[in-house]
């Protein structure tokens, strides 16, 4: 038996281990701005909401208990100004990796198909595509991409992980390209709600669809504005056809949100609060980093939203992160993203104020 994760490509983040060993010999300890993982706490209504759905002996169903569809329509209309939105239009998922790994095999796509996303790019992408033995295709500009054969087009605004976002001008010339060649259109947009320097828009909105799903569907993602990497909720919006495939699918593959997890999900989608005091905290961090790598030498390209600093000191990328290693301070290489991320390092800004501050110091030294 062939084995299928011989696929696969190497997992990028073993490379890393040598560094992150050479990071955490520093006297202080290691600064880890590697990996995009929240480090602050779970919201206390979310918290309750879980707790409070704690006693669900019975199995969860797929499409979500009315109450979440109901929060995800809301929350849909209201922040990405989808105003057609209803329940036919959701569906919720385990975690968004999850679904961008499975989602090709899901859609029936294999040999002979294509799948298509940035040229640097979240490594999943490419994962989806080899899983299912479609050929994984990347691009600049997907309009310049030859239609023949490409079944996908992956979007992701705000990028990971150069933070780049895409304006509504251009969203609205890729969904007509799209349609216009029938190919289906999946927009990764777990960071919408963490711009700096520019206003992430959803594919979704009125203005970038003209009212109408068909052929496009949005990814969202609570594990960033919420600090719910650890619940796995997440969920898609968009063309009812596409979603309810999905459905049929994912049911007899048994994905189920947790009970629980879709009570918390219902409380975190019901509030901003939360969501504000979060971007204050990144706000200070990013602000923090950037200032002190720009001080150290680097130059900070697009980074204009998500959680992340796309930075270079035009050198090879495995030289900047054993540079910063050796201040214990660690980066992932821009290599992971694609080939064009050879000469970048990605700087989190997700570690614990101290831990900003340590890296701060360092990079003064």
């Amino acid at each position: 038996m062939a084995a299928v994760s011989d696929r696969l490509p190497a997992f990028p983040w073993d490379k890393l281990e040598p560094y992150k060993a050479m990071a955490a010999a520093h006297a202080d300890g290691i600064v880890d701005l590697s990996v995009g993982t929240p480090v602050d706490p779970v919201p206390e209504l979310i918290q309750r909401a879980l707790v409070g759905a704690a006693d669900s002996p019975g199995y969860p169903t797929v499409w979500g208990t009315p109450a979440l569809r109901d929060a995800i329509t809301d929350w849909l209309r209201g922040r990405l100004g989808a105003s057609a939105a209803g329940h036919r239009n959701v569906l919720p998922v385990v975690g968004s990796k999850e679904l961008v790994a499975w989602l090709p095999t899901q859609l029936g796509l294999g040999a002979g198909d294509k799948v298509a996303y940035p040229r640097l790019a979240y490594p999943t992408y490419e994962v989806g595509a080899r899983l299912c033995g479609a050929e994984a295709v990347v691009y600049d500009d997907p309009t310049e991409l030859d239609p023949t054969g490409l079944k996908l087009l992956w979007l992701n605004s705000p990028s990971n992980p150069t933070g780049k976002v895409l304006a509504k001008e251009e969203l609205i010339r890729i969904v007509a390209w799209a349609r216009e060649h029938g190919i289906l259109l999946f927009s990764d947009e777990c960071y919408l709600e963490l711009g700096w320097e520019a206003e992430p828009v959803s594919v979704l909105h009125d203005e970038v669809c003209g009212g109408s799903y068909e052929g496009i569907v949005a990814v969202h993602s609570l594990s960033k504005r919420s600090n719910l990497a650890g619940y796995r909720a997440a969920f898609i919006a968009g063309d009812p056809a596409v979603l309810g495939e999905l459905l049929e699918i994912r049911k007899h593959g048994g994905m189920m949100t947790p009970a629980p997890v879709q009570a918390a999900t219902v409380a975190a989608l019901g509030d901003d609060a939360h969501v504000e005091e979060q971007r204050v905290r990144y706000a200070a961090r990013r602000a923090a980093l950037r200032a002190a790598l720009e001080a150290h030498g680097f130059r900070v390209e697009h980074s204009e939203a998500s959680l992340y600093l796309w930075v270079t000191r035009d050198e090879p990328c495995w030289d900047t992160v054993a540079h910063l290693a050796g201040l214990g301070i660690l980066v992932a290489p821009g290599d992971f993203y694609g080939e064009a991320g050879a000469r970048f390092v990605r700087v989190a800004f997700t570690a614990t104020d101290e831990r900003v501050e340590a890296a701060v110091k360092r990079l003064a030294g």
